[in-house]
């Protein structure tokens, strides 16, 4: 006689819950593919006019004194040969610091020597402080193509031409102080805007280790507004200051198209913000006569961008000196 079935014990069956984030709207329709990659397409439409009107006289008065400039070299039958020197020097600069001015150069060819050099001199803390050497490089490396090179060199092939004209003057800055204050209020609106997207906090700061202690940071902010003015007076100050006298107008969006491919590589609606970028800040160099106001945009919105995103994930240095 067969046994009889035990009985069937029904054991409610718990599974672990967890609440699943809520994405919010304005990232979810940011973070759609057809939408995103069109996007830019009517913001650059709808500042463009707001941008023809405010450096309108600008614009024309570069175009009057280049027709007047080519008129005269029309007359003397000569030849400027200062686009043409300036746009070989750009390409030579901007390909030397592709292949040689990274942090991968550092790692593959300086990261030995120096970690060796550290093993006698022990107060050289190459290993504590790999990542900012190699950021170090880059920042050094970008002094070095965007001003030691190209200033100088122009100065052997143009003799007569000042490099304090090429945006180092401080006249008329101080006049057109108001503009940083405008270019802030519109640029820190688009920053907030940037920082909803996922990939925002993990590209900023560059320099991981930023976090560590403030020291660390501070050095870094220190290497990178170094970046941000050799990059302003490369395309801002020499560039456009080379172009302008035979291209007018033309030399800003001339300076804009290399100006944002250096961007490739960053977050997307960062890449497409350096033509708007490219644009104001070479119209501000030549209303102001100087770089010092885009140079401060620069590094505001930097600083604002590196603080904004440890912020977000809270993770702002608590100590100033970090030991070890």
């Amino acid at each position: 006689m067969p046994l009889p079935a035990p009985p069937i014990v029904r054991v409610p069956l718990e599974l672990p819950i967890r609440k699943l984030t809520e994405v919010p709207f304005l990232q979810t329709v940011l973070n759609y593919a057809p939408f995103k990659v069109l996007m830019p397409l009517p913001i650059l439409a709808a500042v463009a006019p707001a941008i023809w009107w405010f450096f309108r006289p600008t614009w024309r008065e570069l175009d009057d004194e280049a027709a007047s400039y080519r008129a005269g070299l029309r007359d003397r039958g000569e030849v400027d040969y200062r686009p043409m020197a300036c746009f070989v020097i750009v390409a030579a600069v901007l390909t030397m610091q592709e292949y040689y001015g990274s942090r991968s150069f550092y790692e593959e060819v300086l990261r030995e020597p120096l970690q060796d050099w550290a093993q006698v001199h022990t107060w050289f803390r190459a290993q504590k402080y790999d990542e900012l050497l190699g950021y170090a490089w880059w920042s050094a490396a970008r002094f070095i193509g965007y001003v030691l090179i190209p200033l100088p060199l122009w100065k052997v092939l143009f003799p007569k031409d000042s490099l304090l004209d090429m945006g180092l003057r401080t006249r008329g800055f101080f006049e057109h102080f108001w503009v940083y204050g405008l270019c802030l209020g519109i640029v820190l609106p688009l920053m907030l805007l940037v920082s909803t997207q996922p990939d925002f906090g993990n590209y900023y700061p560059f320099y991981k280790t930023a976090s560590r202690s403030w020291l660390d940071f501070l050095l870094w902010e220190g290497m990178y507004w170094l970046q941000f003015f050799s990059l302003e007076l490369f395309f801002r100050g020499w560039m456009v200051g080379a172009l302008r006298h035979t291209m007018g107008a033309g030399a800003i969006f001339a300076m804009a198209l290399p100006y944002c491919m250096i961007h490739y590589g960053k977050p997307y609606f960062e890449a497409h913000g350096a033509v708007i970028a490219g644009v104001v800040l070479g119209s501000l160099s030549m209303r102001t006569r100087s770089i010092y106001a885009g140079f401060l945009v620069h590094i505001t919105v930097a600083v604002g961008m590196d603080l904004l995103s440890l912020w977000k994930r809270a993770a702002l240095p608590v100590t100033f000196w970090s030991p070890g």
